[in-house]
């Protein structure tokens, strides 16, 4: 075969077994899935045609990105370890490609791969993970919206930071508010009120309110029932849809973490850890793709199944990281560079190993 062949030989196959793999895997978590909230559908007396089309048509993208990496690596280990079990691994050494040069239909596959999740995972899956998500939130899950949010934050400009106890999301009203305002590093002015209410186009009317401003050693108070005020912030601001960060495409997302941080809003890293995900795991394709034809291209007694049986251990590792390296983030403060990309950083170690050890 001239190497030109060869490339279209390996990636026709690479791709195929992708594709055959994504399809077989999915038909099975559709089944399980379905039989599992079957219960749901029937006592929302929903029609076939709503599920599939306002849940599994979205369902369906959202877990072919999520196991993406999976699916690579199972192809590229099922192909060159049908490839070497053949012996056509072994033919293309000694007709003088090197294997180097076997890489490469491999990685273009991986490229096509890479190019295909980061798309969908960056801007198809953000807009049905919206529907998605209020779909189980409706039918499924059955969980009533959130009423209040406790310890409400923001930083409206660089001189004024707002705060509230605890804020009403049905009626809008905000309890034990204070609104501080600085000149440089000294605290100019401080507002308290009782309670807050938002009555549109950043207007806003503080009940019970008490005014200080001070002025070197001197403060001057004021205080009365009632006042009005122009705050640059809406209730849209603060609150925090579920899964917020998973609804968002990539610009939106972009924009999202620099105003917010700008505002010196807190609990950003789940927002800075889906950005992320969203190049390494797209990236994790290459890696993958790397160990799996390093460990699959040398015959080895037991042939497809034992390195199906490894790759799939290697791969249950890869994920189980990345989902620990998420939760560490989220939970524990990590940041979210490090976490994401720790794992492909390692794992890419794995691979270079495994690739020097492979047959030339």
């Amino acid at each position: 075969m001239l190497p030109k062949k060869i490339d279209i030989y390996i990636m026709r196959k690479m791709l195929g077994t992708y594709v055959l793999s994504i399809l077989m895997v999915i038909s099975i978590a559709i089944v399980i899935d379905i039989t599992e909230k079957m219960d749901n559908f029937y006592q929302a007396e929903l029609s076939l045609e709503t599920v599939v089309m306002e849940y599994y048509v979205h369902f369906v993208p959202y877990y072919i990105n999520l196991f993406s990496s999976l699916f690579t690596f199972i192809s590229a280990i099922f192909v060159t370890s049908k490839l070497a079990y053949n012996s056509e691994i072994i033919a293309m050494l000694a007709g003088g490609i090197s294997f180097r040069r076997i890489m490469l239909p491999y990685m273009l596959s991986a490229a096509v791969i890479a190019l295909f999740t980061f798309y969908i995972g960056s801007y198809v899956i953000p807009k049905g993970n919206d529907k998605r998500l209020e779909f189980e939130s409706k039918y499924i899950d059955n969980t009533p919206p959130e009423i209040s949010l406790r310890n409400v934050q923001f930083r409206i400009n660089d001189s004024d930071i707002a705060y509230m106890e605890r804020f009403n999301v049905v009626n809008d009203i905000g309890y034990r508010f204070s609104l501080d305002s600085f000149d440089g590093k000294r605290l100019a002015s401080r507002i308290t009120a009782q309670t807050i209410h938002y009555k549109g186009d950043e207007n806003w009317l503080l009940l019970r309110y008490t005014k200080r401003d001070f002025d070197g050693l001197y403060e001057h108070l004021s205080s009365g029932d009632s006042l009005s005020l122009t705050i640059d912030m809406a209730p849209k601001d603060f609150m925090i849809i579920k899964n917020h960060h998973e609804r968002l495409t990539n610009p939106e997302l972009t924009g999202f973490i620099e105003e917010n941080t700008k505002r010196g809003r807190a609990g950003l890293n789940a927002y800075k850890l889906e950005y992320q995900k969203r190049f390494a795991l797209p990236f994790g394709s290459f890696i993958l793709t790397l160990i799996g034809v390093s460990l699959s291209a040398k015959k080895v007694r037991g042939g497809k199944g034992f390195n199906m049986f490894v790759g799939l251990a290697l791969s249950a590792i890869y994920i189980l990281c990345t989902l620990m390296s998420s939760t560490f983030t989220v939970k524990a403060g990590v940041n979210p560079v490090l976490a994401i990309w720790l794992p492909n950083i390692v794992f890419l170690g794995i691979g270079i190993v495994l690739y020097r050890k492979a047959p030339k």
